[in-house]
């Protein structure tokens, strides 16, 4: 093959038993160019330079075993043990289980293949959204097959359609049947949940240090841990927050550090099984229609955003790193969207009554 020109320097290829070689000469002069072709030819001919081998490319079971497990192990294991043991153990182990998979080399992976995985695990009778983070697990493996260099590129991992998204949102009068039947701890950790919008590990794991009975209004509570970077925040209390925890800071003995949830887990403070028990048992007797602790998380952002908060700030509150996050978090109800057409219905009336001239000193 002739020697080319990209950009400022020139450069050559050619084939060498059956392996394509190309080279950059770092050289802006073509005679120069052709002359170290000829030379690298040469070389490679008398034995001096031999062909660089590729690594051979390991099976999925392999590549997990070795270096995606470990990594994601130290990076997550005690850092987010639920982001660990929920979504990386859970998930790959399920991949791995999947023989025809776990079998194949990373290079011999296709989107078909991903596709058969996909129906086996529909098959098992799992819902849309579990099969989806077994899907988004095998994209991450892959990804990082391809950063790492292990491979040159990645098949494309569809996420099946059809997956029901959290969009349960607790109602004023439901809140308060709850609350009323719900035994403590139970009680407490909802009532804060739905006032401040915090994920219910973000609760569990908050600490005396964290909280401030000077700063703002009633208090503040720092949000040190979370799932990204943006996840730590500084959210100010309502009156029934602060009345609650200083209720507990009060009948701890007014400690300085500690859990401020504490028990007797592994960790050292609450966890979702702590409170699996209370909470079925307050939604029986409240006779609400069933919800989970995270749901209080929606509920408290869509009361957010009903009260006109903007986009941006909701966000910084919710600790997430972009509004196209907060969007799935944000369900207005039928009367909410009634009441917003309403106000812009009176509005435009105002604007025609008073004629075009006058409309345009209006507030927008």
């Amino acid at each position: 093959m002739a020697v080319f020109k990209r950009g400022k320097y020139y450069y050559y290829g050619f084939w060498w038993r059956g392996r394509f070689l190309m080279r950059s000469t770092r050289q802006s002069n073509p005679r120069v160019a052709r002359q170290m072709e000829a030379a690298h030819r040469t070389a490679l001919a008398k034995g001096e330079v031999g062909l660089v081998e590729r690594k051979p490319v390991p099976k999925l079971t392999d590549f997990c075993a070795e270096r995606f497990e470990p990594w994601a192990r130290a990076n997550f294991e005690k850092s987010s043990p639920k982001t660990w043991v929920g979504w990386y153990r859970n998930n790959l182990r399920a991949a791995l289980r999947y023989r025809p998979l776990a079998e194949r080399r990373l290079d011999e992976i296709t989107g078909e293949h991903i596709a058969d995985f996909a129906a086996h695990r529909q098959a098992e009778g799992l819902r849309t959204s579990s099969v989806n983070r077994s899907l988004q697990l095998l994209r991450r493996v892959l990804r990082l097959a391809v950063e790492w260099g292990v491979i040159e590129s990645a098949p494309k991992v569809k996420l099946l359609r059809g997956e029901q998204h959290r969009e349960r949102v607790v109602g004023p009068e439901e809140e308060a049947r709850y609350l009323v039947v719900a035994p403590e701890p139970v009680a407490s950790v909802a009532a804060v949940l739905v006032d401040t919008g915090l994920r219910p590990e973000e609760c569990f794991r908050l600490r005396w240090e964290a909280v401030s009975w000077l700063n703002g209004r009633y208090g503040t509570l720092l949000v040190t841990h979370g799932k990204t970077a943006a996840a730590r925040r500084l959210l100010p209390m309502t009156t029934r927050v602060r009345a609650i925890l200083e209720a507990r800071w009060q009948a701890a003995g007014k400690p300085e550090e500690g859990w401020t949830w504490p028990a007797p887990t592994r960790s050292g403070h609450m966890e979702p099984s702590t409170l699996k028990k209370q909470h079925y048992r307050a939604l029986r007797e409240s006779k609400v229609r069933p919800f989970v602790l995270y749901s209080l998380r929606h509920t408290f952002l869509t009361r957010l955003a009903m009260s006109g908060c903007d986009a941006w700030t909701l966000a910084r509150i919710a600790g997430h790193s972009s509004i196209a996050i907060s969007s799935r978090y944000v369900h207005p109800n039928e009367d909410a969207v009634l009441s917003a057409m309403s106000r812009l219905d009176s509005k435009r009336s105002i604007q025609e009554q008073v004629g075009p001239a006058a409309s345009k000193i209006l507030p927008a």
